[in-house]
Parts: structure tokens; sequence; C-alpha cells
């Protein structure tokens, strides 16, 4: 499933404003995950309460902010540019706009009231996966875990080999 934003949220509200935040779909939680980080390096904490939006009732641990904080250290945002349609390492990982990212569902689909939701990075050799948890009560899909942000091809204009 492809998704598009025409901007990206920048804090609670914003994101609540946007349809996919009705987290009714799997998918629409695995890109929201993309669109809110994409503000991390401009305001931490305002990307915090957006994840905690995304957690459910899992919240957002000390021991994430933590992780989040070394994955994105030194400028590797693009680490999270990467999963947008049109980014490479010669451009930067700069997306196009409007932002859309594709998003595919794991082989074994539902199991449990868990899901894998598989995102394309143009700087990895391999797909990435979020698990998202289903809440029958709320029929929404709430952020369990991430493995999306992993190191990739370093950037033309950072690649000492270019």
């Amino acid at each position: 499933m492809t998704i598009t934003f025409d901007k990206l949220p920048k804090n609670l509200d914003e994101l609540k404003a946007l349809p996919e935040s009705s987290l009714s779909e799997p998918e629409y939680t695995a890109a929201l995950f993309i669109a809110v980080m994409m503000h991390y390096m401009e305001n931490k904490e305002e990307t915090y309460a957006m994840l905690e939006y995304l957690k459910g009732p899992y919240g957002l641990s000390t021991f994430e902010k933590q992780f989040l904080a070394d994955r994105m250290a030194d400028g590797k945002d693009c680490v999270v540019r990467s999963f947008f349609n049109g980014t490479s390492p010669d451009n930067d990982y700069t997306p196009s706009i409007p932002y859309t990212i594709e998003t595919e569902r794991g082989f074994d689909q539902e199991i449990e009231g868990r899901m894998k939701i598989f995102l394309v990075s143009s700087g990895a050799d391999s797909k990435r996966h979020i698990l998202l948890r289903h809440k029958p009560s709320t029929n929404q899909w709430f952020v369990e875990d991430q493995l999306l942000l992993g190191m990739v091809r370093v950037p033309k204009t950072q690649d000492p080999w270019a």
C-alpha cells in the first residue's frame, strides 16, 4: 500500500489531524512512524509526544528514547529519509513532495494480534520491518517494536569515496 502525505506533522495536533491517524490500518501506523521521525532533528520533545500516540498503551520508554538518540546522532536522519520514494544515496536521500512511502504486509499476516509491516529503504539491500499490535476495542494498530533505523549507505555528499 502506498501512503502519501502532502505535509509531515510537526506536533501531536497536526498528527491527529491526518486521516491516517485513525490507525485503523497497520500500514497507516507504519508510515506515520516514518513521518513523525522526520521531525526528530527539529524537536525531540514534540516527536516523543507523537510517538507516544503511535505507541498507544505501550508508551515510549526511556530506553527507546536513548535508542532513538543513538540512531539519530550525528545527522543520521538520512536513515529516516531513505524510506520515502524518490530518495537515494545519490540525492542525499532527499524526498520529493508529496511524500510517499511504500508498505507491505508480512508473509504471515496477522498472528496473535500482531503484524509486521515491511518498508523499503533506498539505502539498504533488504526491506526493514516494524511490528504493530492490534487493539480490538478501538480497532487501532500501535507500534510495538521497530527494526527500521539501522545504518544505510552513506549519502553521496558525505561519502569520501564518491
